[in-house]
């Protein structure tokens, strides 16, 4: 018999580690999105690191903006960026305040609240695809910039919360270089994944983007 996802959630403690170990450590925990339209749960199942100001991929590599200041904060609040005109993506800041390190939640299983997530992803073919890839996560959960700095350890009013869930175990733990990430900070293997879980986004180079003419 399978035992059912621990539900207890995570505390501050969790994220205030480094991040390199906090990233594989999310994999099978629940992330939780409570809205007026119900809740959402979501096992992760990909996530990316990114190492603050010594690491070139990172937002925060040149120092704190208005744009990154939450990277900077305490351990377990979010960090909500606006990506290609389009996109948002969630991120769960941790390390000690200052490190300005944050793991991507990159994709996930959507194990309650399925039905309200199809509402917001019209175009997934099917229930796999609702968060498969770190702005499909974001849509499906409703999450924009204004959740930026919201605390997903023990605030009651939150609309996060991380759960125990059941963590993947390390042999099934995968890693390689970040998604669409260029230049020096390209080579880093800070993508964790769960091996052979059909919610994992594919892997993609980075390509330049072109001017429009």
């Amino acid at each position: 018999m399978i035992a059912a996802p621990d539900r207890t959630p995570l505390t501050r403690d969790f994220f205030d580690r480094p991040v390199l170990d906090v990233a594989p450590d999310l994999l099978g925990r629940v992330l939780v999105r409570d809205s007026e339209d119900g809740p959402i749960e979501l096992r992760l199942t990909e996530v990316e690191a990114y190492a603050g100001e010594v690491d070139p991929g990172s937002h925060a590599y040149r120092g704190r903006t208005a744009r990154n200041g939450v990277m900077f904060e305490e351990p377990g609040h979010v960090y909500v960026y606006f990506t290609y005109g389009m996109w948002h993506c969630m991120n769960l800041v941790c390390g000690p305040p200052g490190m300005a390190s944050a793991v991507l939640l990159r994709a996930g299983e959507i194990t309650e609240g399925a039905a309200l997530a199809r509402t917001r992803r019209l175009s997934a073919r099917n229930d796999k695809e609702l968060a498969k890839g770190p702005a499909r996560l974001a849509t499906a959960l409703q999450v924009d910039r204004s959740l930026n700095g919201s605390d997903a350890c023990g605030d009651p009013d939150s609309p996060f919360s991380v759960l125990s869930g059941t963590p993947t175990h390390p042999d099934q733990v995968r890693s390689g270089p970040r998604t669409g990430v260029s230049g020096e900070g390209g080579v880093h293997p800070w993508r964790f994944w769960t091996a052979n879980d059909p919610t994992v986004s594919p892997y993609r180079a980075h390509t330049p983007r072109r001017r429009r003419t």
